[in-house]
């Protein structure tokens, strides 16, 4: 299929016009903000974020008011997802698979990815990202490698990763290009945050400790198992912990110097916050952080605005459109110069 085609963007701007999806920025950034929206928090302006998300079978935008604005079926428990500045959607339709899917609902490109020779096992996708030349790249395990590949479905570009203990279902979560160039790439099975030139060689790496903490089972416990990373403006690299249970901001020397970590959030009610699976993050012009908190129960957010001196200014506590397995929460209309 066609990257795009003249009806899809037609029907994008008109939905667009109408409000049914707003379009947020390609690559690492995030989208211009809205007319008449400044560049702060949503929170602040209107008392809450729009958000889109896979979860219970569909990738849904809710609204601010708890309304469905859009929604397609999506029965894949996606790790990753994208809204182009376009509008339309980088969507995890399967554990293979990756579909761009118009406000209008068409599907106009996809993507299925298979072994490479020598290779013969599964290939999952845990992480994607349309850049900002249009290519789209995309991580695969088993395969152990990046590839970026153009509109027309070719391989462009191939990057091989290094796996120790290689596993077709762990090999990597999130995979973030960076303005230099380089590859950001959360080793799930590893408990490594490895950066990657275009050659393939490992140009930094930061490893993810147990925190002083025993090792404990489950999507409800403590490890290792990182699932993000991204590279901040001021060179910094912000870490979801996954089953770590934290966030963590590294130098380029390798030091913690900013973290949250698992009990010392508390709702404006004064409600404890505990952090379960982190994936998803935003990193806000203004400086605070979106994180993502899955698998962690009906009584915690699964999704929530941190300052940087700790106070919780927005949570998502939705249980009708998002379940306990959310891990691809966009926030629509996020300012200029959000990381994500």
């Amino acid at each position: 299929m066609r990257h795009h085609d003249a009806r899809g963007i037609v029907r994008t701007l008109a939905l667009l016009a109408a409000g049914a999806l707003a379009a947020a920025c390609a690559g690492t950034g995030g989208g211009a903000a809205s007319p008449g929206r400044p560049a702060v928090s949503a929170t602040a302006a209107s008392g809450g974020w729009r958000v889109i998300g896979q979860d219970k079978g569909h990738v849904t935008v809710r609204e601010p008011d708890g309304t469905t604005s859009w929604e397609i079926p999506c029965a894949h428990n996606s790790h990753d997802l994208q809204v182009l500045a376009n509008g339309n959607v980088l969507v995890h339709a399967a554990p293979d698979r990756i579909k761009e899917v118009t406000p209008g609902k068409e599907v106009v490109w996809e993507w299925r990815s298979t072994p490479a020779a020598p290779y013969t096992g599964i290939v999952e996708i845990h992480g994607f990202q349309r850049l900002p030349d249009g290519r789209t790249m995309i991580a695969e395990t088993g395969n152990l490698r990046i590839i970026e590949v153009d509109a027309g479905g070719a391989i462009v570009a191939e990057v091989p990763l290094k796996v120790e203990k290689p596993s077709w279902h762990r090999d990597t979560r999130r995979v973030r290009k960076t303005p230099a160039g380089t590859y950001l790439v959360a080793h799930e099975g590893l408990g490594l945050v490895r950066e990657y030139d275009a050659a393939g060689n490992v140009v930094w790496e930061h490893a993810i400790d147990l925190n002083g903490q025993p090792r404990t089972p489950n999507h409800d416990g403590h490890g290792t198992e990182v699932f993000n990373a991204i590279r901040l403006p001021n060179g910094n690299t912000l870490i979801g912990g996954g089953n770590n249970n934290r966030v963590i901001e590294v130098t380029p020397a390798k030091q913690v110097v900013w973290s949250i970590e698992r009990d010392e959030l508390k709702r404006a009610d004064g409600r404890p916050i505990r952090l379960c699976w982190v994936t998803g993050l935003h990193a806000l012009p203004n400086g605070n952080v979106v994180v993502g908190n899955t698998h962690a129960g009906p009584e915690q957010p699964q999704m929530l605005e941190v300052t940087r001196g700790k106070q919780v200014v927005w949570t998502l506590d939705d249980w009708q459109h998002f379940g306990n397995d959310l891990c691809t929460g966009w926030l629509l209309d996020a300012p200029a110069g959000t990381v994500r």
